[in-house]
């Protein structure tokens, strides 16, 4: 008997040890392609010529409609059909300094590290703020890599009134190196990084767009930067070009129109595999779904002999297994 109970133990210890590391596999069916969980703010990196898409885990119960979200995802894929979720690799709780509201985020590698800037709320500064974690591989798991926020609201009260301007970061390596982040509400910011990725190198210095709101992101085609976000309210995604990460910035027009029926709109751009994507939220999921109940989407994204980007087609075919083999 004494063996039988603890065989049962060991058992039920190996299930939890397993069950606390366990993948789990799905097929996208079109958009969204996340339809088991609600996904929010859309990150995404392309490393060893595979996708991590990271995600706000929107956890709002219905009928209540209010932002709640508490942790990060982690999706990985080699087609961009077949996907794999991941274990949570971070919680807004992970910062001790924070009090909680896991926002907009991005990954970016450097020299063998995984920084993920990540928007939370402050619990000694009023107003949203930005902190750094870092693991050793994509998947994590990830630490906070300072103990306190790179960016806070009182380093931003100079340019405007408000306590949640300090959001969505975005960062970019340029050839050269020099790594910038990128964020904002309202008004658009942006500083130089240093090379250990977790502290400012610059002043912070601002960016003036047409209708700028929040979700900025960056990324590069040929010899041209783009620097898109959100615009409006309800959001549209929108977009500006320059020769030079530092601008002059020149605004081109409207890159995505509203996301379904969701308020926000907020993008990640991607090449992958010799084909560019534009992956988004909408709140598509039926019944339920809806601003603060969002689903990640994911479209081809095409340009123009002279650099600028056609809008984009949302689709609820979304990526079909013949085109990310292309």
């Amino acid at each position: 008997m004494k063996r039988i109970k603890l065989l049962l133990l060991l058992s039920f210890v190996i299930f939890q040890i397993k069950g606390a590391v366990q993948d789990s596999i799905f097929r996208a069916d079109g958009n969204p392609v996340i339809r088991h969980k609600y996904t929010a703010d859309p990150a995404a990196l392309v490393h060893n010529n595979k996708v991590y898409l990271y995600a706000g885990h929107d956890e709002c119960p219905p009928p209540h409609n209010h932002y709640l979200l508490n942790e990060w995802l982690v999706f990985s894929s080699d087609n961009l059909v077949e996907w794999t979720e991941h274990p949570v690799p971070l919680k807004a709780s992970d910062f001790k300094w924070a009090k909680g509201e896991a926002w907009a985020s991005q990954v970016i590698e450097r020299n063998g590290k995984f920084y993920w800037y990540v928007t939370v709320e402050h619990n000694a500064i009023q107003g949203k703020s930005i902190g750094v974690a870092v693991a050793d591989n994509p998947l994590g798991p990830y630490k906070d890599a300072r103990g306190s926020a790179l960016i806070t609201n009182d380093m931003t009260t100079g340019y405007t009134s408000i306590s949640w301007d300090d959001i969505d970061p975005t960062v970019w390596i340029d050839d050269d190196g020099q790594a910038y982040l990128f964020w904002g509400n309202t008004q658009c910011y942006y500083a130089r990084l240093k090379d250990n990725m977790i502290e400012l190198d610059s002043p912070i210095m601002t960016i003036d767009l047409p209708n700028f709101t929040e979700a900025p992101w960056i990324h590069k085609h040929g010899e041209w930067y783009y620097l898109s976000y959100a615009q409006y309210f309800p959001e549209k995604i929108g977009y500006s070009m320059s020769k030079s990460i530092n601008g002059p910035w020149e605004y081109k027009g409207i890159l995505n129109e509203i996301a379904g029926n969701s308020n926000t709109n907020h993008q990640a751009i991607i090449q992958f595999k010799g084909q560019w994507y534009f992956i988004y939220h909408n709140g598509a999921i039926p019944t339920q779904g809806g601003s603060f109940r969002r689903s990640v989407c994911i479209d081809r994204l095409y340009y123009n002999e002279d650099g600028t980007m056609q809008r984009l087609q949302m689709t609820s075919e979304g990526i079909a297994s013949n085109e990310a083999n292309e």
